[in-house]
């Protein structure tokens, strides 16, 4: 058995947590507030500000646990590879958590290192500095924090009146004491997919079939798999992605995010991690879901396949409103629905669009993906979110 330090306690992180629990291993689920969706299913908790460097030191003297797995961005990963140094497993590795807790990092890695296909882009610590890489990368353009999640920080400049609210936006979204963000000239691209590449110690680097997902805000709203790619396509994006999660180093899930244009696959994020849009696993998809490989993987167990079994669908259940208490209804009815199931995340507070919870669909494989998604978010609605 394995202790493991869990470093954000969200929706991600409970899913793992139950999957490490089924398994028989430790969980220490860490987060800034009490409560947090995985504290609830965990074997214990702390409440810190992990950006404190020396309140992460003291947890972690305090548990001595074998593995450290980070959820979220906002985290001191310098301090990572002093652990490495200590014998803990950082997962995947204190290199790829402290270069994608950081888009820039990860960004010129794989640009200038990696040399793979990326939009135009460049960087600003300033609204004035903002303004030049905008002339420089050009109009229309996404801006968005160096660190931050789910969309947040996120805007695009349609015209140079949007540039001193895309950094006002983009400063108040960030995560962590990081006051920079990335311009990004947009690409014309067809259709986004996540790719869930799985890296072993002791083993191939396997590829699950692609995800592919719809964003509004910055952020997910539906996801399905497996994602229309051309053969040619997949291949490109399974070998960048390959590329640059074996830079980075380590056994585990990481989410990687490709843009599919005209021209080719584009490299567009990496997430170290399970992925929000990887959810879909979920629903029956796989022979495995996105948690319990990421598990597998960092404890050295053997994954012989992953195998896509049936198509599948999730689609997000946000809150409108702010509520310290916030309930449900709708449940029987969506619970009464065929090939259908969902997540309540046990969130203990909500805000407008905060995602309380997710629907799951799924079907044979010969079933239209447009027919399983629709089937979700019409489940996703019967759901209320009440203050």
């Amino acid at each position: 058995m394995s202790k493991i330090l869990l470093l954000g306690s969200g929706e991600l992180g409970k899913e793992f947590v139950i999957a490490a629990q089924r398994i028989g291993q430790t969980v220490i689920a860490v987060d800034s507030y009490e409560n947090a969706p995985a504290m609830q299913v965990a074997h214990g908790f702390e409440v810190i500000n992990m950006l404190d460097g020396d309140a992460l030191d003291r947890i972690v003297a305090k548990h001595q646990p074998d593995f450290i797995v980070p959820e979220i961005e906002a985290i001191r990963t310098e301090r990572f590879y002093d652990y490495e140094k200590q014998g803990i497993t950082v997962v995947p590795s204190a290199k790829a958590a402290n270069f994608t807790m950081n888009r820039k990092a990860i960004r010129d890695l794989a640009a200038k290192e990696l040399g793979l296909k990326t939009a135009n882009y460049r960087y600003a610590t300033t609204a004035d500095e903002l303004q030049s890489a905008v002339a420089e990368v050009g109009i229309p353009c996404v801006v968005k924090p160096l660190m931050s999640s789910s969309g947040k920080g996120q805007s695009t400049i349609k015209s140079e009146a949007d540039i001193a609210t895309a950094w006002r936006y983009a400063v108040e979204g960030s995560r962590g004491d990081v006051v920079e963000v990335i311009v990004e000239a947009l690409v014309k691209f067809n259709s986004e997919i996540t790719l869930l590449t799985v890296t072993q110690n002791n083993g191939p680097t396997l590829f699950c079939a692609p995800i592919g997902h719809r964003q509004e805000r910055g952020d997910y709203q539906e996801s399905w798999q497996p994602a229309l790619i051309s053969d040619k396509d997949l291949y490109e994006a399974q070998d960048m992605a390959e590329k640059v999660t074996e830079a980075l180093g380590g056994a585990g899930l990481f989410g990687v995010e490709f843009f599919l244009a005209d021209d080719g696959v584009y490299f567009s994020e990496l997430s170290p991690r399970p992925h929000d849009t990887g959810m879909v696993t979920l629903a029956g998809t796989q022979n495995f879901n996105e948690f319990e490989l990421h598990l597998r993987a960092i404890l050295g167990l053997p994954i012989f396949e992953i195998k896509l079994e049936k198509t599948g669908a999730s689609a997000v259940i946000l809150a409108s409103e702010h509520s310290d208490h916030p309930t449900f209804t709708g449940i029987e009815n969506i619970a009464g629905l065929p090939k259908t199931d969902f997540r309540i995340f046990g969130k203990p507070t909500s805000r407008p669009y905060r995602r309380m919870g997710v629907a799951l669909t799924n079907d044979t494989l010969d079933t239209a993906i447009s027919e399983v998604v629709e089937r979700a978010k019409a489940a996703a609605a019967l759901i209320k979110v009440n203050p």
